[in-house]
């Protein structure tokens, strides 16, 4: 399928270049977006079709929309980062359009083609490349995908009407400090997905689910929580939002096998890094107690998080009602950090990319 002419809407009234500035000096999280943002529309009767860019703004849906009463809804997330010689890439795009669709069809949305996702990425940047921070800020352009079920209807079945949309907003770094050792909280009361459900598709309804066990997390003064499986209630699955992995001290490199958690371009991107380096890695169950046993023992030396917006965090201590877990430090020489630090020079450009997977917008 070659991605169809996208309609271009410019913004009458574009945020003034001044203010642009300020905001890309300190631009936090997901707090400003650009000018513009892509759409697409579908149907059941046309599939795909008029493809647009248009000015950044609120959408006008019926109360009756599918969205809003079962949820009907999948998202990504990416970057884009300026290099060095005023270039703007992206990184593997086409595994987030395929992480999207396998989304999609979970959901029983529409899936959408690899031309129309990057095609959009594409359209997108070019007309908000002022957008982009500069390069070596440690900064770049979080790009958010989605698709919403639009139709008005209130009957239990998939929409035939749906919506794809990416907007797009200037970012630094997701922690104060990306290095720092964050503090994880154990989960036990809760789960985030069950064997057979959601949790390998990137939905809002598995974020929602991690809400309430994040809020609890906060109040005991840590930064993310930890799940475990729904089933026996002993074994690792993610964080409310990133993966996890373990380092032993022989260097190879554990993290979970499970249907119930997503599947983490960030941490397979991590995992090839490593075993090009010569890491070997296991992908497999970890019991809770394997890592408390290991770090007692010293077997384990490492645990750290991982996904698009944090990149990289070491984690320094887990915390459960009955126990607290506390992680070696970690050095500039740790495993996570080295990979970490080669993820991103390869982004940013700084870093030479062997395996192709920086994909030029502009």
């Amino acid at each position: 399928m070659t991605a169809p002419a996208f309609r271009i809407e410019q913004n009458p009234t574009p945020i003034s270049a001044e203010e642009r500035a300020a905001v890309l000096e300190n631009p936090g999280f997901g707090k400003r977006f650009t000018d513009h943002m892509a759409l697409i529309d579908w149907t059941l009767e046309e599939g795909w079709h008029d493809a647009r860019i248009v000015p950044y703004g609120p959408f006008q849906m019926d109360p009756a929309s599918s969205i809003f009463h079962y949820g009907q809804e999948v998202f990504e997330g990416l970057k884009a980062y300026r290099h060095a010689d005023g270039s703007i890439h992206t990184f593997r795009p086409e595994r987030n359009a395929a992480r999207l669709r396998q989304s999609a069809k979970r959901l029983a949305l529409p899936e959408l083609p690899d031309e129309l996702f990057i095609g959009a990425i594409e359209e997108l940047v070019k007309i908000d490349a002022e957008w982009v921070p500069a390069h070596g800020e440690g900064m770049s352009l979080y790009l958010r995908p989605f698709i919403i079920a639009n139709e008005s209807f209130l009957g239990v079945r998939a929409a035939h009407r749906a919506t794809f949309c990416v907007i797009a907003c200037p970012a630094g770094s997701y922690f104060a400090d990306p290095t720092r050792p964050v503090s994880i909280w154990l989960s036990q009361q809760f789960s985030r997905a069950g064997r057979g459900g959601t949790g390998f598709a990137k939905c809002g309804g598995n974020y929602a689910a991690s809400l309430l066990p994040t809020t609890e997390a906060y109040a005991q003064g840590c930064e993310q929580v930890l799940f475990l499986d729904s089933c026996e209630n002993r074994y690792l699955e993610e964080l409310g939002g990133m993966n996890i992995l373990l380092v032993k001290k022989d260097g190879t490199i554990l993290t979970p096998d499970s249907d119930s958690i997503l599947p983490g371009i960030t941490r397979d991107t991590l995992l090839e890094l490593a075993e090009q380096d010569g890491h070997r890695v296991e992908r497999r169950r970890i019991a809770l107690d394997e890592w408390r046993d290991g770090v007692a023992s010293g077997e384990i030396v490492e645990a750290f998080a991982c996904g698009t917006a944090a990149v990289v965090s070491p984690i320094g201590v887990l915390k459960a009602p009955n126990f607290t877990l506390e992680n070696p430090p970690v050095t500039a020489e740790s495993v996570s950090m080295k990979l970490r630090a080669k993820l991103t020079g390869i982004q940013n450009g700084d870093v030479a990319d062997t395996n192709g997977w920086l994909h030029r917008l502009v």
